[in-house]
């Protein structure tokens, strides 16, 4: 029998003596535990929980201890029209998992509803096949471990899959690559010092599942946009090494990056989860409290709203369902030391009634709270439901992924039709999308490549996508790129297009790091890796997506590592504050934009959209030689009272060669650095 227990904290929390079980179903009838052996398949007790207060369902059972395998059957009402799809013949994960048993295979027992028809509750019982929660009580010594805070002036993120960032390194123990254990592994850390990066954003890693069509066609949700579980680490990534766990080993990846310098942003999904659509299968929130817990459409409760394109949409205006999402990510900071998070599809976090607002309950709960109010909070400002798009509209403490900064520059250097003022506005932290009062340059989140889309050595290899791969008959991804293939589609040995290639390469990678603002770099562009044209890796859980480490492009390390040794150097790209082009006291001025003449831009070369080359003086210290012609331009340096121009960085790989005194020859589309040198 159970006790009478206490309706918090939610989920299974042992305190020594037992474990208390906490459930939110508002609309149950009743709710059972179940529980089972040490195989998962057994079921051994199903226990009523005995209390519902205020919708939260719980119970107490004594002597319980860690390592406990348990489900819940909740039954209700099983009456889709009216958005309830109660059915206790099937087993469901506890929303508050910190462990599980078990991995998610298709199943027609998975099934809430009779295939022939989804009006009718089906009565197989899906034990068998059901993932199971595990009572989880894992003490950690973290130390001296504490979150790193560095400031969005000196953060540089560079974004990974914790797979695919180490399967194929040659220098790490094969037992461990493509873990957590190998994220923070020794020959790593010391990649990440050497660029010179502040942060590792992670793709999901919380708990996920394969949807059906996936399963169905050989394939796995390799990204894994598609969280089960918010609490739980995703087991799969696991090294399975003697003496931890999941949670340990990703406990002692964050303890050995912070150590190393190193922040942990987390990549979540709280827009949707892995039940899909009306028909998809019923594993945990559908079967709990569909009603609570999804956004259903208003004219057919039996089906869902879509503003995420996966079928459903978490219902984070409801309180339970807003508190379970907090409790999540307070769990992540607290217990596990992550330093901030990037919210995929973050408007639907912000719709109220339907409508985005910079002032919804999950903006208000998080700006008040005094732990999670301090991290750092990355929106991807779209969904695809209505008034999606809301790149620069989030409140002051967010940043936010800017495309509107990636398409600009892949037009300026790959194409044409852009004239240079629409540069220079991407290139000064896009103050049209993001300058208002108490919100600083730091909220732009720039970047050339991301997870989803061309990486950067495709981005200058193919013209046209290509994922035959993805067995959607090449029918998913972007079409529009604004990719170049310099000529070739595609691999090539040709030495000419391989150096176009290269020197594209480069240029967009130094306006990434030399812009205001924050920059995003991809993990594994550094390398040079090619995942063969396909622009929608997302279920490309093999050497497509995994990092080509073998042969990397060591030009690109160093070169983005001077990159960001300039960043960190320059005051304008440091300070943080909004470029004014007006001198300070000491004569300096944050930014100047001249022609190739040296000569301050007028209207006429701003506006000029065959315009290619200018430069760009950031703190009367680094001038920032920039030609995207497909020919060599002739610079006259401007004048200096005192010291002269020294070469710094040149993307052609040229050291003095078309240097000397006054005037700077660059290649086409090509960038070069010069240093002030001797002067006051």
């Amino acid at each position: 029998m159970l006790q009478a227990g206490t309706s918090y904290p939610l989920g299974a929390t042992f305190d020594g003596d037992g474990v208390n079980f906490a459930l939110f179903s508002e609309n149950a009838a009743q709710v059972e535990l179940c529980l089972f052996d040490r195989t998962g398949k057994v079921e051994i007790s199903r226990l009523l929980m005995p209390n519902c207060t205020h919708g939260i369902w719980h119970g107490y059972l004594p002597e319980a201890q860690p390592g406990l395998i348990y489900g819940y059957r909740v039954h209700g009402e099983y009456a889709p029209q009216r958005g309830h799809r109660f059915n206790p013949h099937k087993i469901l994960l506890d929303p508050y998992a910190r462990a599980v048993h078990g991995r998610f295979e298709n199943h027609d027992t998975c099934l809430g509803y009779k295939p022939q028809d989804p009006s009718l509750p089906d009565a197989m019982d899906n034990t068998l096949h059901a993932q199971k929660a595990v009572v989880v009580a894992e003490q950690y010594d973290w130390g001296d471990d504490t979150r790193l805070k560095t400031p969005w002036s000196q953060t540089v993120i560079y974004e990974a899959h914790v797979r695919g960032l180490t399967q194929r390194h040659p220098d790490i123990p094969a037992e461990i690559r493509g873990t957590y254990a190998a994220v923070a592994h020794p020959v790593m850390l010391a990649h990440y010092q050497k660029l010179g990066i502040s942060a590792i954003e992670l793709l999901p890693v919380h708990l996920h599942a394969d949807e059906p069509r996936l399963q169905q066609l050989g394939l796995e949700n390799y990204w894994a946009y598609n969280t089960l579980g918010f609490f739980a680490p995703e087991p799969t990534y696991w090294s399975e090494s003697n003496g931890t766990t999941p949670l340990s080993e990703f406990r002692d990846m964050v303890k050995a990056l912070h150590a190393a310098g190193i922040e942990v942003i987390l990549d979540v999904v709280f827009n949707h989860t892995a039940e899909g659509d009306e028909l998809g299968p019923t594993l945990s929130l559908r079967g709990i409290d569909n009603a609570s817990y999804y956004v259903l459409s208003a004219q057919h409760p039996d089906k869902y709203e879509n503003w995420t394109g996966c079928g459903n949409v978490l219902n984070i205006s409801h309180p339970r369902v807003l508190q379970m999402v907090m409790d999540s990510l307070r769990y992540w900071v607290s217990e596990c030391h992550v330093d901030g998070f990037r919210f995929d599809l973050a408007p639907i976090l912000g719709r109220l009634e339907g409508r985005y607002t910079a002032y919804a309950p999950f903006f208000a709960a998080l700006a008040q709270d005094p732990l999670l109010s301090g991290v750092k909070l990355i929106a991807e400002p779209w969904d695809i439901g209505p008034g999606g798009y809301q790149v620069g509209h989030f409140p002051l403490s967010w940043v936010e992924w800017n495309d509107q900064y990636r398409d600009t520059m892949r037009r300026f250097w790959l194409h044409d039709g852009v004239s240079r003022a629409l540069f220079a506005r991407r290139f000064a932290a896009s103050s049209d999308l993001f300058y208002r009062p108490r919100r600083a340059p730091e909220s732009s989140i720039n970047f050339i490549t991301a997870h989803d889309g061309f990486n950067l050595r495709d981005l200058v290899s193919y013209n046209h996508k290509h994922n035959l791969a993805n067995k959607e008959h090449n029918r998913d991804g972007h079409s529009h790129n604004l990719s170049w293939n310099c000529g070739v589609e595609g691999s090539t040995d040709d030495e000419g297009v391989l150096l176009l290639r290269l020197r594209a390469s480069k240029a967009l990678l130094a306006t990434l790091l030399l812009s205001q603002g924050t920059p995003m770099l991809l993990a594994g562009d550094e390398l040079g890796h090619s995942q063969q044209g396909n622009n929608n890796a997302y279920c490309q859980n093999n050497e497509i997506s995994w990092l080509d480490w073998a042969n990397p492009t060591d030009e690109l390390v160093d070169y983005i590592a001077e990159l960001i040794r300039i960043r960190r150097e320059c005051q304008a790209l440091s300070s943080n504050t909004w470029w004014t082009s007006q001198p300070d006291a000491a004569g300096v001025s944050d930014v100047v934009w001249l022609n190739p003449s040296a000569s301050p831009m007028q209207p006429h070369d701003w506006d000029d959209h065959a315009g290619r080359a200018m430069m760009v003086l950031l703190s009367n210290q680094f001038l920032v030689l920039i030609n995207a012609s497909a020919h060599q331009v002739h610079f006259h340096l401007p004048p200096l009272v005192d010291g002269e121009w020294a070469m710094r960085l040149a993307s052609t790989g040229d050291t003095q060669s078309d240097f000397s005194g006054r005037d700077c020859r660059v290649a086409a589309r090509s960038v070069t650095i010069l240093q002030l040198k001797n002067g006051n």
